[in-house]
């Protein structure tokens, strides 16, 4: 067998394939005489060249690079924009999602509501790239209802994704990340419903409300092996999740215009995915921050967490 190693999986795959060629080259040597390698000297001299050692040197190292990073839900929305921002701090990006055609970079198709499907692919991750090292546990979806009216099968689907999943995807990144022994990074989005539940959002904003606590939970419990658990509470995002008919049901249930809704804030201005993405990549690289929550609503005193 062989082992490409690299500090990127794209460095990897080339170290292998030099190494497949090297081998062809050598086999069709031998067939025709017998192979012989470059003096050392000579060697020295391609790899320390001026230039290439300038070029060598010019490529400085991201700040994530070598990080594996798995985004559940990363598909769309928030997932998408905190893949994309992940890849550009350098680390090695999995998307789980339903479909995986929507994934940029590698994609494993998971239902992270099904625990076996969880835990297959999170075996694919170990398997493809040796291990994980920071999880964003961010697939989810809102339902709607007045709690006093709303049926239980409702309610317990959407526990199964706003909490139960995010359990399921934490456990077997814990269950990985113990059996490297380097600590690593579990980052949940729960969600403003957490802390400040809106009127008829009661489906949605319990689950989300044990997902923050269970964030802690995983700080506590596991913080002497070295794994660090946060979460950001967002509000508003215009998604998937919060599609334009959410947002004219939501601004009617609150008696807001949409406009009002969306920028209802002390800043007075609509948060982006993109607002949300930069929080998870910040609490992955706050290495001695755990437990905590970042909030991104552009301020609301209601939902500050005291």
């Amino acid at each position: 067998g062989l082992f490409g190693l690299g500090n990127s999986s794209k460095d990897a795959k080339i170290a292998a394939d030099l190494a497949e060629t090297t081998v062809a080259v050598i086999a069709d040597a031998e067939r025709l005489g017998t192979y012989e390698c470059i003096p050392e000297p000579d060697i020295f001299d391609i790899e320390y060249w001026s230039l290439e050692q300038a070029k060598l040197s010019a490529a400085a190292e991201k700040p994530l690079a070598r990080r594996i990073v798995v985004v559940t839900g990363g598909g769309s929305g928030i997932g998408a924009a905190t893949s994309a921002a992940f890849a550009r701090e350098g680390a090695e990006v999995v998307v789980f999602d339903r479909d995986v055609s929507r994934a940029k970079g590698f994609g494993i198709a998971c239902d992270v509501t099904d625990p076996a499907s969880v835990r297959a692919a999170f075996d694919k991750v170990a398997a493809t790239f040796g291990g994980v090292d920071i999880v964003v546990s961010n697939a989810g979806a809102a339902w709607q209802g007045r709690i006093g009216d709303v049926d239980d099968a409702t309610l317990r689907q959407s526990f199964e994704l706003n909490f139960w999943a995010h359990q399921s995807v934490a456990q077997n990144a814990v269950r990985i990340m113990r059996t490297q022994g380097l600590g690593g990074c579990l980052l949940f989005n729960t969600s403003k419903q957490a802390v400040n539940p809106g009127p008829d959002f009661g489906p949605y904003g319990l689950p989300k409300a044990a997902t923050l606590f269970l964030m802690r939970q995983y700080a506590l419990d596991h913080g002497a092996d070295g794994i660090r658990a946060n979460a950001v509470n967002a509000d508003r995002i215009r998604t998937g999740l919060l599609t334009d008919e959410m947002i004219a049901q939501r601004s009617k249930a609150r008696g807001l215009s949409e406009a009002d809704y969306m920028g209802g804030n002390l800043l007075g201005l609509e948060v982006t995915a993109e607002d949300v993405a930069q929080a998870f990549v910040s609490l992955a690289k706050a290495g001695r921050t755990t437990g905590a929550v970042t909030t991104v609503d552009g301020g609301n005193i209601a939902a500050a967490l005291r």
